[in-house]
């Protein structure tokens, strides 16, 4: 059983829909929650395009994602969600943290009390994927101990600045800071929470969107038991590599053992 939270609103519709698409397809039960068990909605900028002028064809989600989106809302766990109070990380084998730029975001990016949900699943080495603003989460959340980010001695990826700027720049005019969702580039706080700057990498410059079939445009970061990616297009790529490591950690090979597959 997997745990994917999100905010009331503003999540991103293709980091959402395509891993929860792909691992119920795979059998894999997904468990949804939200600051108080209301049902989520998706950015709808993202699934409709409006807003965004000129570039509503580069900067909306795919076809093929937000047919899982409309797929996805409709399904019983998605429309039962549960409050991040009542999340037991015990009744979990992994974690699943999407991301997306939307202000509302931020009753999840900055949730204390899903930031100590995720301090659980990292102390107790379970299967943990991040992408793009969820990677946020996963920095901001603390080791008890230490004191520091749980990723501080992980390797990861996130968000890029220059994709993050360049959107930001793109849509300025009209969308005010709406791909701004922090005055601090998602990069910056990300890198900031780590021991060695030089554990997060950028990939291959993001020019496409992965698909079901086609995995090369896309780019993920694996350290142990935990995976990153940057952004919608690595979408599939991510979904597959953290269903594998969640299917190694099934047949007790403890994930925290896993190879680091970072390039």
């Amino acid at each position: 059983m997997i745990l994917i939270p999100l905010p009331n609103y503003g999540f991103d519709p293709t980091e959402v829909a395509i891993p929860w698409q792909f691992l119920t397809q795979q059998q894999v039960r997904v468990v949804f929650a939200t600051p108080r068990g209301q049902v989520a909605q998706g950015d709808r900028r993202l699934l409709t395009g409006k807003g965004f002028g000129p570039f509503k064809k580069v900067l909306m989600a795919a076809p093929s994602a937000i047919a899982a989106y409309e797929t996805m809302v409709q399904s019983d766990g998605f429309q039962h969600p549960i409050p991040y109070q009542q999340i037991n990380p015990a009744d979990f084998q992994g974690l699943l943290l999407p991301g997306g730029h939307d202000p509302g975001m931020r009753s999840y990016l900055g949730s204390g009390i899903l930031q100590q949900k995720v301090a659980a699943f990292f102390k107790a080495t379970k299967p943990i994927g991040a992408i793009c603003h969820g990677t946020i989460v996963a920095a901001r959340s603390q080791n008890a101990q230490t004191g520091q980010s749980n990723l501080a001695d992980y390797n990861t990826t996130a968000l890029l600045a220059t994709q993050e700027l360049a959107a930001y720049a793109l849509t300025g005019l009209w969308l005010g800071r709406y791909y701004r969702t922090y005055p601090k580039l998602v990069q910056t706080e990300v890198t900031a929470a780590l021991n060695n700057p030089k554990q997060f990498h950028t990939g291959p410059l993001p020019l496409g969107r992965d698909t079901a079939t086609n995995f090369r445009p896309a780019f993920v970061v694996q350290d142990r038991q935990y995976v990153s990616a940057r952004w919608p297009g690595d979408a599939h790529l991510f979904a597959r590599t953290f269903y594998d490591i969640y299917s190694r950690a099934q047949l007790n090979q403890n994930p925290a053992n896993l190879p680091n597959t970072t390039p």
